[in-house]
């Protein structure tokens, strides 16, 4: 196939909507879950737990961090689309664990402008779950908390492993 990835994928959406039905579903998610994961992508986590379409809200990012953005995300889909739990996903190699907030400065050496975000980089994927887990049940803009769990999902097995506060 000649093209770009971008010509791929959009080739793929034809074929897709070709023999698309509208499920009929709103979106507010069936399970009233949120799942917060890292944006890896060997990580399919629909299949890893199980999940159909319309079951959850996914927000992906670089290390599944809990950041300002993530808690907006999720209290847009508690307060106003219905989910009571959060699923926190961290994994084993992840990327943010060789990153420092270096990399922050070689962009805005780069490019002449320091990022307003923060890396969020971090060694010890255990310990970036538990800081996790205390951002989200601690947000006042969160009124659901009690459902909250962490985990590390393995790449080399597709097992996860939850991790307590």
């Amino acid at each position: 196939m000649d093209g770009t990835v971008v010509d791929r994928l959009v080739e793929a959406n034809e074929r897709y909507a070709a023999a698309f039905t509208d499920p009929g579903m709103d979106a507010r998610p069936v399970l009233e879950v949120a799942v917060v994961a890292c944006m890896d992508a060997r990580i399919d986590l629909h299949a890893a737990l199980g999940l159909e379409l319309g079951d959850c809200h996914t927000v992906r990012n670089a290390g599944g961090v809990v950041t300002d953005d993530t808690i907006r995300s999720l209290a847009i889909s508690q307060r106003a689309l219905g989910t009571r739990s959060v699923v926190l996903i961290h994994h084993t190699g992840c990327g943010l664990q060789s990153l420092t907030e270096e990399f922050r400065h070689e962009l805005e050496r780069e490019v002449g402008q320091r990022p307003t975000w923060a890396v969020e980089g971090f060694t010890d994927v255990d310990q970036d779950v538990r800081q996790s887990l205390r951002k989200v049940r601690t947000s006042p803009f969160l009124p659901h908390t009690g459902g909250v769990r962490g985990f590390v999902f393995d790449v080399a097995t597709g097992l996860l492993r939850e991790i307590t506060a």
